[in-house]
Parts: structure tokens; sequence; C-alpha cells
């Protein structure tokens, strides 16, 4: 096997997560026909890993994710393990913390297909992501203590845990609009004071980006009334959590949203950004086109293959835009009927390449 050959350890995760994890697949291979040598190791994880392992994160999933070039996850957790030791969720946090994976990446796009789905009227095109620092803040910040008549939860941050996360999203910027909006509360918080001395000291570092700042408290209402003016948004833990959400929702549907993360070296993990949908398993109608877009993203990003990319892009908004949706989009298609309209999308932009090369 050559070196060129991609590694991805894939992780189907937990009811629709095997479902959706099939499509996107399937999405891959049809993409990659003569273009993309890859190999796929498959591994337990999540409520998965408990049942096959008794760990969510276990140790050979670990490794062969260690090994591997990118790792593609679909959903886990559910009711089932409720009341298991380690709750499937522990793995997710276990994994980010073990790849080293700080910097959370969520695109937000409304394409022309979409913008019928979108609960915002908007005029210009809305394309942005959002920078989320992952493994600080105040979500891991000791001491936390909580009793009857008091609880405290820290919020902290080092210079260097905000200047690396601050260079993921400076570097996006330049391949994009270049433009950065530190995200924060400087006007109250001291971390938030700090972030503005650091990130104001890389941006000295990156010329050509245009960089700003805004209160989180007006980047929540702006997101909902000029989300075409970002390009790139940095934020904290906390914030970041809370405003993809937000900007998630104006894209009409979180069936469609993939995520990124990624550290400064290894593997980046690729992943929906909604669960394992319980009550739609096993019934065929699960939405797989965020899982597509993770796959999407993948090829963008860990693989430098932009044009692979577009190809699953274009073919989605042309599948969307032909009604062809589930039902969580108000449509009658099945996952299955999605995949295959997707894959022939892509199979008859490639006809149309090599009939253009032929002529």
């Amino acid at each position: 096997m050559s070196h060129s050959t991609a590694k991805i350890t894939v992780l189907p995760g937990d009811y629709i997560g095997p479902e959706i994890m099939s499509a996107g697949l399937s999405v891959l291979k049809a993409v990659s026909e003569g273009e993309f040598d890859y190999q796929i190791d498959e591994q337990p994880f999540g409520g998965a890993g408990i049942d096959q392992k008794g760990d969510p994160l276990p140790q050979q999933t670990l490794e062969s994710a260690k090994a591997s070039d990118a790792v593609l996850l679909a959903a886990i957790g559910g009711p089932k393990w409720d009341n298991a030791p380690k709750r499937p969720e522990k793995g997710l946090l276990a994994i980010r913390q073990e790849l080293n994976l700080f910097a959370n990446i969520r695109p937000t796009a409304i394409s022309q297909a979409m913008q019928k789905y979108s609960p915002i009227k908007q005029v210009e095109p809305v394309d942005f992501v959002i920078v989320r620092e992952l493994t600080s803040g105040i979500y891991f910040g000791k001491p936390r203590e909580i009793d009857d008549h008091h609880a405290i939860d820290t919020m902290r941050y080092t210079d260097e845990e905000i200047r690396r996360v601050a260079k993921v999203a400076f570097e996006m910027a330049e391949k994009r609009k270049q433009h950065v909006t530190l995200v924060d509360k400087a006007n109250v918080l001291a971390t938030s004071n700090l972030w503005r001395r650091i990130v104001e000291d890389v941006a000295a570092d990156y010329p050509t980006i245009t960089y700003d700042t805004s209160y989180v408290d007006a980047a929540a209402m702006k997101i909902i009334s000029a989300p075409e003016q970002f390009d790139v948004i940095l934020t904290e833990n906390m914030f970041g959590d809370i405003l993809s959400d937000e900007s998630a929702e104006i894209t009409g549907s979180l069936g469609t949203i993939p995520s990124m993360s990624r550290g400064t070296t290894g593997p980046a993990l690729y992943e929906p950004i909604h669960g394992s949908a319980p009550d739609i398993a096993g019934k065929g109608i699960a939405n797989p086109l965020s899982m597509i877009n993770s796959v999407a993203l993948m090829l963008r990003h860990s693989f430098d293959r932009p044009d692979l990319a577009d190809d699953i892009a274009d073919s989605v908004d042309a599948v969307i835009e032909s009604g062809n949706v589930t039902p969580d989009l108000g449509g009658g298609s099945t996952t299955d009927q999605v995949t295959s309209a997707i894959i022939n999308k892509i199979r008859e932009r490639r006809n149309a390449y090599v009939e253009n090369d032929v002529r």
C-alpha cells in the first residue's frame, strides 16, 4: 500500500449513527473513485464501545484514532446507557483530550438551496465559521464545588491556550474572507481581557486580516440580524457552545451541519452537530446531510481536496433544491433515497467533466 493512502478511523456510534455513517461512506466512495485513495478502520465508540468493550473509548479505538490521518464520527449516546457507570459522552471528552483537539470549528452557511428553511430573512449570502476553544475555560476550571447554599465554577485560561486557538482562527481567515472577530465579555471578565491582549498580539502576525472584537450579547443579536458581516468568529468555550447552536438554528436544520475539532498536530475529528436521535433510529428517515457534509469538510481540511469537497457540496445543494429531502426538512424521502440522489449527482458532474475534456 502506498504512503499516499489516507487512513481514516470511522466511529459509527449509536442509534442513527451507523445509518448516517453508512450514507457518508457511500458518498465518500463515490466522490473518491479514481481520485483519492483511502483505507477505513471502523472501531466501537460511545455506547457501542461500552457494549463491546466495557468502555466508551476502548484502547484499540484510541490507538486507531492516534494512528489515523482523520477521524470520522457519527453520533453517540442515548437512553440505553443512561445508567452506565461511564456514559458514552465521557468517550467524547476523553478522545478530545487524548488527541488534544482544542479548537472546534463549526461552519454556518445558508446556501441558496437552504434559504427557504432559514427562520431569518436575509438578502446577503451567509457564510461564516465559529472557532471555539474546546478544552479549557469554565467547563474545566477548578475549583468547582457545590453545597446547599453556594456553588463555584471557575473560568480559567492561560496565554498559551488562547494563542494556539487564535492561530487556528487567523489561519482559517487567510483561506476565507480575511476577517476575524473575537467575541468576549471584556467589559466584565478578566479572562476576556487576557483574550483581548493575546489575540491582538497574534493578529499582528497576520497583517492582511481585518481584526475586530464584539461583546457576546451584541454578537448573539448580530448573528440573527446581520449574519453576513461575519467571516471567522473566535471565542472561548462557553460562549462558543451557545453561539454555535444559535448559528446552527439560522441555517434551518441541525440535520445539515458538520463540525471539525483539531489540534496543532495529529488527526482532526469530523462529526455532525446533532445527537443520535433514538426516536427515529431504525426507521430509515435520518437526515444524512450533516454526516455527508462532515465528509466534505474532512476532504477539504485534512486531505486538501477542495475539488472533491465542492463536488459533494454542489451535489447536496442540487438534491435539496429538487425537494428530495428527509422528513425533518418537510420531505418524504428516506436516508437511502437522499444518499443515492447525491451519489447520482456526483456521477453526473463527473461525466460532464469527462465529456468536456473529450471535447
